[in-house]
């Protein structure tokens, strides 16, 4: 049998190696014909890709079992769209599937920049083959997805039951497009560097790839705890896992550059920095990549200990050395035009943002690696757990929290008294009275009123520059609100799609404040028609269910839910035994109220007694999690949305003092 596959990778291997050197050999001595012929390899190279990748769904689909790979992570019972995602269930696949991400995003770059930046994108293209070439050397050396059996088995081994879950079908796809996003301003980054074009047309030619990869870290990151939430039945979405610090990282990193970016286009500043940053969020992908796959760490998210461990921290050694070399060799070219004028100023505002999310992403990197260096040093593994992480980054949170109001409204250079108090006046005592008004209501857990009370002022300072937006377009044009509203939020896309933004970080911050400062659990082990109270529900437990089908036995408690005397649903906690691999898992029951659930979780079961333990949690405000994820995206695509151009027409028709003195 001819495996197109492994063929596929090998050309696609053998023409990385010539992209990259036909773009090094083509910028150094000038020749157009060779850089050309260096894209049209990337672009071979994403074709032969999405041949590999396709023989490997095909394989999957197929239930060809002969394929270790598709015998250890599917089966003939698995429903089909886990069989699509046990391509990234399993090391190789996931590898592959990464390839797939970086060589598209490879071929739209090119794509794009045929007619521009041309002194820039023979450096850019040999980068992203760099990156292209290690993948594909994983896969053609050291774990390849198409080995075959010397025998073909009946049956697959199946995905991992924790990884059969709707969440898992978008959460590493949505990961690997932050992650992969990152390449692309790192790769122009360092054609700047090896160029010497050190103004910000690397800068504005990647700003949307940037907001893409963010958008993608983001929504990969709130995938995730969705996943933790509904899969692995504690009744949380961050734990502070290795593997979920691993994502949180380089979402850090990227926040600070969006932001510390337009100093430098507004300001010619920090140009070091930023550099520094499209750097630090590249590396932090590849380390995250290394965590997951490593097994240097325990987590419930990572892949099984494997040999791949040494060669990542290879490429990322090898990364890394290019990277600060070319930077050090520049860093007389990079020396800032301007400086800092007052500390009350949205540059100011900005380059503290920074400092507090790059201590954060440190204090995270930090309490990630001590068990490996305790380790190493000492022998004993001295584990990190969340206390630690929430004893450092809740204060610096709250700080990031109150500069996300300030920030974008304070005035740029230098804000007046008079600038200050316009714009920041009745936010603070809006939050300054919330807070006292929590108070008075006998909230006593003062993190809690601090966040709250700051969620306010934020809100506050965001809605009043919509508002003065708004007045100001009714009292010039004459418009209602509506059209008012949109016709600002179009003519300014990056400023209002930003404030957009702001409020769905807003959102995520009550949820977390509520969940962690307000949330009720119980543990209670009753028999049929027996009832206990949790926060303002009775819970009532019924009986307990059991079937089972082909591909796992399921047993469910029927949960009857009361208030005021009343039954106003029944919950079904669950849970599973699967029949390959044979795993339990745990399916929660969820009742949402306003951004409340009430969670519930079968812990075990007696079946000579009939007696159920229940794990009962009131979960306040988590549902703004979500919410504040749609608006994020929502301001997001506003933010990368392309203004209308105008008609060539209308941009040079002369005024109608022009035409009056022509006449």
């Amino acid at each position: 049998m001819l495996d197109v596959g492994p063929i596929a990778l090998a050309i696609a291997w053998v023409l990385a190696i010539y992209a990259i050197v036909m773009s090094l050999v083509g910028a150094l001595r000038q020749q157009r014909d060779f850089i050309t012929s260096a894209e049209h390899a990337a672009l071979a190279v994403w074709g032969l890709t999405v041949i590999a990748v396709a023989d490997l769904l095909l394989a999957l689909v197929t239930h060809d079992f002969n394929i270790e790979y598709v015998a250890h992570y599917s089966s003939s019972t698995l429903p089909l769209n886990y069989t699509v995602a046990a391509l990234w269930g399993g090391q190789a696949g996931s590898l592959l599937f990464w390839l797939l991400i970086l060589t598209s995003m490879t071929a739209i770059v090119v794509m794009q920049n045929r007619y521009k930046n041309r002194e820039l994108m023979p450096y850019v293209n040999a980068t992203l083959m760099l990156t292209a070439l290690f993948f594909l050397s994983m896969l053609l050396f050291v774990t390849p997805p198409f080995e075959r059996l010397a025998f073909t088995p009946g049956e697959g081994q199946d995905l991992n039951p924790l990884l059969q879950n709707y969440w898992m079908t978008i959460h590493p796809p949505a990961l690997y497009t932050g992650f992969v996003g990152c390449s692309i301003p790192f790769a122009f980054g360092m054609a700047a560097l090896a160029t010497g074009r050190l103004d910000d047309v690397w800068i504005r030619t990647t700003r949307r790839w940037t907001l893409l990869a963010w958008f993608f870290l983001s929504l990969g990151n709130l995938f995730g705890a969705e996943w933790a939430y509904r899969v692995l039945g504690w009744g949380g979405y961050w734990a502070w896992d290795p593997v979920e610090n691993a994502a949180f990282m380089p979402w850090l990193t990227c926040t600070a550059f969006l932001h510390s970016v337009m100093i430098q286009e507004k300001k010619n500043m920090l140009k070091v920095w930023n550099m520094v940053l499209v750097i630090l969020t590249f590396l932090l992908t590849i380390f995250g990549t290394f965590l997951t796959r490593s097994g240097v760490i325990s987590s419930v998210h990572s892949f099984t200990q494997s040999g791949l461990g040494p060669f990542f921290i290879g490429f990322l050694g090898i990364m890394a050395t290019m990277a600060i070399g070319l930077l050090v060799w520049r860093l007389p070219q990079l020396k800032s035009e301007n400086e800092l004028d007052s500390i009350l100023s949205r540059e100011a505002t900005f380059l503290l943002n920074n400092l507090i999310l790059v201590g954060i992403a440190f204090a995270v990197f930090w309490g990630t690696i001590f068990p490996v260096i305790s380790e190493a040093v000492r022998g004993i593994k001295i584990t990190v757990g969340p206390p630690f992480f929430n004893r450092v980054n809740a204060p610096l949170g709250l700080i990031l929290l109150f500069l996300t109001g300030v920030g974008p409204v304070i005035a740029w250079r230098r804000a007046s008294a008079s600038s200050l108090k316009r714009s920041f006046l009745w936010p603070t005592v809006l939050g300054v009275g919330g807070g006292f008004a929590m108070i008075l209501a006998g909230i006593g857990h003062y993190y809690a009123v601090l966040s709250f009370s700051i969620c306010i002022f934020v809100g506050a300072t965001i809605a009043a520059e919509f508002y003065r937006g708004v007045r100001a377009r009714q009292a010039m044009i004459g418009e209602n609100v509506f059209a008012a509203l949109a016709h600002l939020m179009g003519k300014n896309r990056r400023r209002y799609g930003g404030y957009v933004v702001h409020i769905g970080i807003v959102m995520m911050y009550l949820a977390i404040t509520g969940t962690s400062a307000f949330r009720v659990e119980q543990l209670n082990t009753v028999s049929p028609g027996e009832s206990f109270d949790v926060g303002n529900y009775k819970l009532r437990y019924d009986k307990v269910e059991a079937w089972e089908n082909e591909h796992a036995a399921h047993m469910a408690a029927n949960i009857a839910v009361l208030k005021d005397g009343k039954q106003i649903d029944t919950l079904k906690p669950e849970k599973r035994f699967y029949k390959k691999p044979e795993q339990p898992t745990t399916e929660v029951a969820i009742r949402s109220t306003f951004g409340t659930d009430l969670y519930l979780v079968l812990g075990s079961y007696d079946d000579a007694t009939k007696k159920a333990t229940i794990q009962a949690y009131i979960n306040p405000l988590v549902g703004f999690l979500g919410w504040g994820g749609i608006v994020l995206a929502i301001g997001t695509f506003i933010t990368i949305w392309p203004a209308r151009t105008p008609h060539p027409a209308a941009a040079y028709a002369p005024s109608r003092g022009e035409r009056m003195a022509s006449e």
